[in-house]
């Protein structure tokens, strides 16, 4: 056995599944590791050796031995044996995290015990991990499982880790939000979401709301600086696509993510502002989407009884309805960010691109306090007209299930832009052909009708709006037709579409969208690159 202080390395020859094996705790790494070792000694760790990250336990309890079976063999050889169970982190398939507990057998008392205590002392010096959470459940989100998903996967989880809750159960929409504006909230070290995009999306307004009221910020101002809340925000996915949580995690397993807020995981995210005539109208994280997919969003509104089948259906008939809008996107592009959406990078855990996009953003608004001219001032805004099968601004890449890589496979997380998608008229076949390249590994953008552009801010005005603001200006005046970019004179169908915001509908085509750098914190690491299973046994 080693030295006994905390911050030296601590070693020692334990048991685990009946198996002699050498077990070292080594502060400096805070690193947990053992490995077989039959012979005497600890003997060197060899490619069976296990390991787990202290951040990775959750918890170490001292094990009832009189309540476990003791075999034969080598047990016999301790007369009173004495264990400890460490609760783990174990990595799974497809990015999942599983619940894994090691029971490490001691033969002394006074040895177990401090292995319990130098164990706890390095989880107590853990001071991200949350100790209190206010919890908002959507029993109705989904399939309706939200209570279930939380009482049989998430609530151990918390009350092994020594988690205290509150427990809201919603039931009506907004709730979550108007409680948000109403109680006090600096109690609680973070807001935990069971539902789906819509029930975050309410979390979301709500802290955003509570903190800008607080700050004294008006998010009625296009061009305010919104204020970060220090509270983080937990998604336990119990609804019909689960965007949000697919996207930062990488599946959208109840387990995983109630262990990414158990471990006190924290990851930075843009949050775009929606703006019209100074007016908010929302926040959007994921997709704002206008054509195709606010059509969809506004007709399965009107099939809620068809339950989950009613996107499938919305889906269906608006493909084959195949409505093309008029307008004209304006927009800033983001220079300062060192991605592009075609650069087959997607944004992962540890992001460099997300943490560089972030410092050179700073700098540009360090230059705008000092009196030199804002960026937005200096770049020029670029303007594109024409007939739009959809129009969609996403934040992140929206992968889900359905979609594995999603719309913009290279859309970061916390970089300060969000990817605009501009989709021109073509024929249904053509069109088709994009939408399947959402579901395999081809270039979606790789298609003449598709232009695709990261920015920082947009504009978008339709067709129908633009005819209404020019008889107001000209009197009353007859005009012929309407004039079109594409077709020097032809006659275009006025009408307009719905914006599609995180799942909820917008109906006023005209809208100004800003991004916010890494506004809210939620609890989760981003996507790991290729992480192995792993084996604890």
């Amino acid at each position: 056995m080693g030295a006994t202080g905390a911050a030296e390395p601590l070693q020692s020859v334990l048991w685990v599944k009946q198996q002699r094996c050498a077990v070292s705790l080594e502060p400096a790494r805070a690193l947990l590791r053992w490995w077989r070792s039959p012979g005497p000694g600890a003997g060197a760790p060899g490619a069976d050796a296990c390991c787990v990250p202290v951040s990775e336990i959750i918890a170490v309890e001292e094990t009832d031995v009189h309540g476990k079976h003791q075999g034969s063999g080598k047990w016999q050889k301790m007369e009173k044996p004495y264990a400890f169970t460490v609760h783990c982190v174990k990595r799974a398939r497809r990015h999942r995290w599983k619940w894994a507990q090691v029971t490490f057998w001691c033969p002394e008392e006074q040895l177990c015990h401090l292995w319990l205590q130098t164990l706890r002392e390095m989880l107590e010096k853990l001071t991200s991990r949350p100790k209190h959470l206010l919890v908002f459940i959507n029993p109705f989100g989904g399939k309706g499982q939200g209570k279930r998903i939380y009482e049989r996967k998430v609530a151990p989880l918390f009350t092994l880790a020594s988690i205290t809750t509150d427990i809201i159960v919603t039931e009506h929409a907004n709730q979550a939000k108007e409680t948000l504006y109403e109680i006090n909230i600096d109690k609680y070290d973070g807001i935990v979401s069971v539902g789906g995009d819509g029930m975050f999306s309410e979390v979301l307004h709500g802290l955003i709301g509570r903190t800008q009221r607080s700050a004294g910020v008006d998010q009625n101002h296009p061009r305010a600086v919104l204020v970060p809340s220090s509270l983080r925000i937990g998604i336990i996915p119990a609804g019909s696509t689960d965007c949000v949580c697919y996207s930062t995690v990488g599946t959208s397993d109840a387990e995983t993510s109630a262990l990414h807020i158990v471990v006190g995981d924290s990851l930075a995210m843009d949050v775009s502002s929606v703006h019209h005539n100074s007016t908010l109208l929302r926040y959007s994280v994921s997709l704002l989407g206008y054509g195709f997919y606010g059509d969809i969003i506004k007709d399965s509104e009107k099939k809620r009884w068809l339950g989950l089948a009613r996107y499938d259906f919305s889906g269906l008939k608006t493909f084959l309805s195949h409505h093309c809008y008029e307008g004209t996107v304006s927009f800033l592009p983001a220079q300062h960010t060192v991605g592009s959406p075609r650069d087959r990078k997607p944004c992962r855990a540890g992001c460099f691109v997300c943490r560089q996009s972030k410092q050179q953003l700073e700098e540009e608004q360090k230059k705008a306090l000092y009196g030199l001219e804002a960026a937005e001032d200096v770049e020029e805004w670029q303007v594109v007209c024409g007939k739009f099968l959809a129009i969609n601004a996403t934040n992140m890449s929206c992968a889900c299930r359905r979609s594995p890589r999603g719309l913009s496979p290279a859309a970061h997380l916390g970089d300060g832009s969000s990817d605009l998608i501009l989709i021109r008229k073509c024929s249904r076949f053509n069109f088709l052909r994009f939408l399947i390249r959402h579901t395999n590994q081809q270039d979606q953008f790789d298609f003449t009708f598709v232009e695709v552009y990261r920015v920082k801010k947009f504009q978008f005005t339709s067709k129908h709006m633009e005819d209404e603001d020019s008889d107001l200006k000209e009197g009353g005046k007859k005009r012929f037709g309407h004039i079109c970019s594409s077709h020097p004179s032809c006659c275009c169908t006025v009408s307009n579409s719905s914006w599609n915001c995180d799942g909820e509908v917008l109906h006023s085509p005209a809208i100004e969208v800003r991004v916010h750098c890494q506004l809210v914190r939620l609890f989760a690491r981003g996507i790991e690159e290729n992480p192995k299973p792993d084996s604890h046994s």
